[in-house]
């Protein structure tokens, strides 16, 4: 079944785009988002079954640790709690923004180790992980409603070309994807920085 499609710009109301994509994503289906990078394609961290969804429909190793992204850079102690100064500077300067940040992950009290042991293996399968708040508005809003993060990766298919525009990630994602957000070409057009 093809994907559900939003244009986000000329909704009269975003808050129903915004309950659509957190429905989707609690009922554990995939939800691609524009970010200012390029189209994410997103599972909710706590359903395991979402998360193998999405590395399926990725087609990537489970050996290559997706990204954990998260609401705002003051979680990042939640899930990083030895989180080094510059790590927190870097949050506080540069998310929400075109950054993820990959930190080690050695400590008892993260959050990080209260998800499905699936996902843990998904995001750190080597003890680091990869955090990051995109900086569009329609991905943080669908997050601020949600409990808890989401697994979130580049809406392509391992070594295809990165998704700038919902039409390209219709034909590179098809109906792996249950809904995408269109909010038109992503701005920078690159992955962000790692």
């Amino acid at each position: 079944m093809a994907p559900a499609v939003i244009d986000i710009r000329s909704v009269e109301d975003s808050r129903s785009a915004i309950h659509q994509a957190v429905q989707a994503l609690t009922e554990g289906r995939l939800v691609a988002f524009p970010t200012e990078t390029v189209y994410g394609l997103a599972a909710s961290a706590l359903n395991e079954d979402a998360v193998a969804q999405l590395v399926k429909a990725k087609g990537r190793g489970t050996d290559n640790p997706l990204t954990l992204a998260i609401k705002n850079a003051a979680e990042a102690l939640d899930y990083v709690p030895n989180l080094s100064s510059l790590g927190q500077r870097l949050t506080r300067r540069c998310w929400p923004g075109p950054l993820t940040l990959v930190a080690a992950n050695h400590d008892e009290d993260s959050l990080l180790h209260r998800l499905p042991p699936g996902v843990q293996q998904t995001v750190m399968p080597t003890g680091t992980v990869g955090l990051r708040v995109p900086a569009h508005e329609m991905i943080l809003d669908v997050m601020q409603m949600l409990t808890g993060p989401l697994v979130l990766t580049s809406a392509n298919k391992s070594g295809s070309a990165d998704a700038t525009t919902a039409e390209q990630v219709v034909e590179e994602l098809g109906d792996a994807v249950s809904l995408i957000l269109d909010g038109g070409r992503s701005r920078f057009g690159q992955p962000s920085s790692v």
